[in-house]
């Protein structure tokens, strides 16, 4: 079989390694439209060009719990505050 590299487009695992998340998700958010690839035999091919647009998409794990802690450190010290202000 006959391979051709070409740095203009990145497999489903080199994507996935790049976003910090499985091949599998990537896969998923191929089937949901939420990145777009071209199918190349049995395999997908994304853009590079594409990849900014698509990591503003998503979060690792390492940034979803830094995002929580911080969620929940802001409640824990300013709760009273932003429930007095929504209630304005």
């Amino acid at each position: 079989m006959k391979t051709v590299k070409n740095s203009q487009f990145v497999s489903t695992a080199e994507l996935a390694k790049l976003l910090g998340i499985s091949r599998i998700a990537v896969f998923k958010k191929i089937k949901n439209g939420e990145i777009k690839a071209t199918k190349v035999g049995r395999a997908f091919i994304i853009d590079k060009k594409d990849i900014p647009e698509i990591a503003g998409n998503a979060l690792s794990e390492e940034n979803k719990r830094g995002i929580e802690e911080s969620v929940v450190k802001t409640i824990k010290e300013y709760g009273e505050t932003l429930r007095l202000l929504g209630e304005e």
